[in-house]
Formats: C-alpha cells, sequence, structure tokens
C-alpha cells in the first residue's frame, strides 16, 4: 500500500532581508522532503519574488486577517483544513503565526514552531539571542534537519541595465520612519566621488519613496571637472535585477535594508552600515562576504573610514 503524499507548509510572512535569510531554510525543507509537496504561505510581495524558486510547489498569498474580519478568518481556516498538511513550518514565529496552530484541524499535522503543544517546539531559552540564520537552524534540528544551506538567490534572474565594465552598488534608503539607520546623505556623496575617482562607477538603487535622496547624491555625487557618471536606477530594478546587478559588481555599500541582503546572497561583497541603538547586526545582519561598520550614530562613521576598508575591495 502506498503512503499518503507528504503535504508540507512553510510559512514565511516577510520583511524582504528575513525571506532571503530564510532561503537556505527553503531550500534545508525541500531537501528534507523531496517528494512532498510544499505550499508557502507569504504576502503578496514575496509571493512574486518567490515565485521562480525551486522550493514550493504552491505559493498561497495570505490576507494576514484582523480579529474583527470573520469572513476572512473563516477563508484561511479552510485553507489550513482543506490543505491536509501533514507537517508545517512556521518559519515566521510571530504571534500571528502560531496564532494559526490554533486554526489547523484536529488532529494537528506536526508542527514546528512556538506554539504550545507543537510536535516540534522551538521554545529554547537563547532563540531570541541568535541570528535568524542560527535561529532557523536550531529550528529545523528540532524538526530532524540537520543540513541548512546558507541563503542564495541563484534562481533570480534579471537585468544588468547599462552599467560600466566596473562598478559599485549603492544602497543609500530605507525605512523614512528610522532616518537613524541612514548613513548621511553627504557620506554617499563623498563615497560616490571617490569610486568614480577609482573607475568604479557608482550605481544607485532604490525605490520611488528614495528619489529625491538618489537625485542628490546624482547631482553632487561626481565632481564637476570628472567624465565619470553615477547611474541612478531609482525605481527601475526588480528584485531579480537587484540580485543579477549583484553579480557583477565589485562591492556593495549600504544601510541595514532588505536589498543589502538580496545583494549579499548574490555573493557580492557587501559592507554593511549598522546603527546599533536602532538594530543588532549580530541578530539580523547580511551573511555572506558581508563587513559590518557599526556605531551608536551613523555619522561616526566617517567615509573615510569607509573608505579605508573598501580598499580591500576595489585593489
Amino acid at each position: 500500500m502506498t503512503a499518503p503524499q507528504e503535504r508540507i507548509l512553510v510559512i514565511r510572512h516577510g520583511a524582504l532581508g528575513d525571506v532571503v535569510l530564510s532561503t537556505g531554510a527553503f531550500a534545508a525543507i525541500r531537501q528534507h522532503h523531496p517528494r512532498a509537496e510544499i505550499t508557502l504561505l507569504t504576502t503578496k510581495l514575496y509571493a512574486e519574488l518567490l515565485a521562480p524558486s525551486p522550493y514550493f510547489d504552491a505559493i498561497v498569498v495570505d490576507e494576514k486577517p484582523r480579529w474583527w474580519q470573520i469572513a476572512r478568518i473563516k477563508k484561511l481556516k479552510k485553507f489550513l483544513s482543506q490543505g491536509r498538511f501533514t507537517r508545517v513550518y512556521d518559519l515566521q514565529t510571530s504571534q500571528r503565526s502560531t496564532w494559526y496552530f490554533r486554526l489547523l484541524p484536529t488532529p494537528k499535522p506536526e508542527f514546528s514552531g512556538l506554539a504550545k503543544g507543537a510536535s516540534h517546539r522551538h521554545h529554547t531559552p537563547e532563540r531570541t539571542t541568535l541570528h535568524t540564520i542560527e535561529r532557523q537552524k536550531q529550528q529545523l534540528a528540532i524538526a530532524g534537519i540537520a543540513d541548512v544551506p546558507p541563503p542564495d538567490t541563484g534562481w533570480l534572474k534579471g537585468s544588468r541595465h547599462a552599467t560600466a565594465e566596473k562598478y559599485a552598488l549603492l544602497v543609500p534608503g530605507g525605512s523614512a520612519h528610522r532616518p537613524e539607520k541612514r548613513w548621511p546623505k553627504e557620506y554617499y556623496e563623498e563615497l560616490a566621488r571617490w569610486l568614480s575617482g577609482q573607475g568604479i562607477q557608482p550605481v544607485l538603487i532604490g525605490t520611488e519613496a528614495e528619489a529625491a535622496l538618489l537625485a542628490e547624491i546624482t547631482r553632487h555625487g561626481v565632481d564637476s571637472a570628472s567624465s565619470a557618471t553615477i547611474l541612478n536606477l531609482c525605481n527601475r530594478t526588480s528584485f531579480a535585477d537587484i540580485a543579477e546587478l549583484a553579480r557583477g559588481a565589485v562591492v556593495a555599500i549600504g544601510n541595514d535594508t532588505g536589498p543589502l541582503h538580496l545583494i549579499a546572497a548574490a555573493g557580492c561583497p557587501c559592507i554593511a552600515l549598522f546603527n546599533i541603538k536602532a538594530s543588532r547586526p549580530e541578530l539580523c545582519a547580511p551573511r555572506g562576504k558581508v563587513t559590518v561598520l557599526s556605531d551608536d550614530s551613523l555619522e561616526n562613521i566617517s567615509s573615510q573610514k569607509l573608505i579605508s576598508v573598501l580598499q580591500k575591495y576595489v585593489n
């Protein structure tokens, strides 16, 4: 008699950096369940990002209903029931995703996460002190998965745009409501001028919300006597384009923001700038060929200090 097919549910909502850091865990789950039907429950933005990945057979967008949205909660409960999942990996481990355990039908499927009553509960005392990658490795080890590869985005294929032969990616943006996590604009301008002087084209990436910032750096980041140019790709790069650009870049420099995780996972050497009053690099820094520069104020990390670190990448 043929055993019933494994039906696996993976829960991961975001944000971008967390999703990128989870690609190793996604790969490990797929390797551990090679013949299973694996479904990802995520938000619309990351459903689009992960659509070309080899990890999932189906991707379902989570509407993340509020407690008073009864119809949406019933829809979610129906999905969790009709999915007939044999195991759930809650990689989000938020209050919301932990609550989803209660919506699963009884008898409950095997469940990896924080929920009380879970078959593979990840409730170790040190879990909140671990970097996202080490935390997920520990969670998956409890669930019987010992081998978790590093983050990888090799399946993302995009455009490299009209870059110079040698270029560096600059990521000056980040959350608008967290200005303390942004390295000063003037420092990015000084960095762009230095890169141009080394024959390396500065390439700026960011969203429409950062258009004014990137325009200022483009305007002032090249010496008027120089023939060098800055390529401003504001609002012109998809996730796949960013990964493709990263594969050809000499180096990337950026704030604590999601795109830098994407760039690092593509194998590009990175310098990540962290305000340690705002976030802790030991818990959430990009992984790969990454150098972290941190201080309790990013104004204290001068452009000269960063350039001294940058020398090893461009020489």
